[in-house]
């Protein structure tokens, strides 16, 4: 079941147990607190675009009946994420598609997706941009095989109308993910700014957006603290990860 260099972690507050790799990838905290922000239908369809090792949709399928699709690149990282959905018993709820975002639309119906999350590369694959020599963890953080444009394009293709998007980015990119949004039909909801601590800049930015949405009714949620003063996680992120 495991490789020599992975391991199993579990998240508690979910009762998810997760194969993880510090060679390849792990999922880290965004991941978690975008199945915790994702407003997620009790049926239906679901698709997790750059989904990794599988996180954001093993996390959710604790919240819903509906079917998950998971797309990942990586062949390696969506052989974890196969191996975790078979650990879990999900194998009916959750299928993983190890093939290029850009070709959701060959495994997922055009227009037929009730929710559609993503945690992509964050940074923009520029020559001066120093990529992490490993290239597993180069591919998830860096635009080299995805843009924020590709993400977005294909998540409104997916969605039917009023359907949600959800996704986890960095608030360096605000204004240019709510531009990319409108421009492909995906009216922006609803935002929440994370903070590593009280008087620290935000540095994780969650967004929604409903496909075809009202342009009215725009929401920017409470502040999301990640740690106290004593380094410790606060109430909200320790329901989160444990379900306190």
């Amino acid at each position: 079941m495991l490789h020599e260099d992975e391991r199993i972690d579990q998240l508690y507050a979910e009762d998810i147990k997760i194969i993880q790799s510090a060679q390849v990838f792990s999922f880290s905290l965004d991941a978690v607190l975008l199945a915790n922000f994702a407003r997620v239908p009790k049926r239906g369809q679901i698709v997790d675009l750059c989904a990794g090792n599988g996180a954001v949709g093993l996390f959710l399928s604790k919240k819903t009946n509906a079917q998950i699709d998971s797309i990942e690149l990586q062949p390696r990282l969506a052989d974890m994420a196969k191996r975790s959905v078979v650990l879990n018993h999900l194998e009916d709820q959750i299928t993983v598609h190890t093939t290029d975002l850009k070709n959701s639309l060959a495994v997922v119906r055009h227009n037929s997706c009730d929710l559609v999350v993503c945690n992509p590369p964050y940074f923009k694959g520029l020559p001066t941009n120093k990529k992490n020599p490993n290239e597993h963890l180069a591919i998830a953080r860096h635009e080299i095989y995805t843009t924020l444009n590709d993400v977005i394009q294909i998540s409104s293709k997916l969605l039917k109308t009023n359907g949600r998007f959800a996704m986890v980015h960095r608030p360096e990119r605000f204004l240019e993910i709510l531009d990319v949004m409108r421009e492909h039909q995906i009216i922006p909801k609803r935002i929440r700014f994370v903070y590593p601590k009280v008087g620290k800049d935000a540095n994780i930015l969650l967004v929604e957006g409903i496909k075809e949405g009202k342009l009215d009714g725009f929401k920017v949620s409470s502040p999301l603290i990640t740690y106290d003063e004593e380094g410790q996680y606060t109430p909200e992120l320790r329901g989160m990860l444990y379900g306190d």
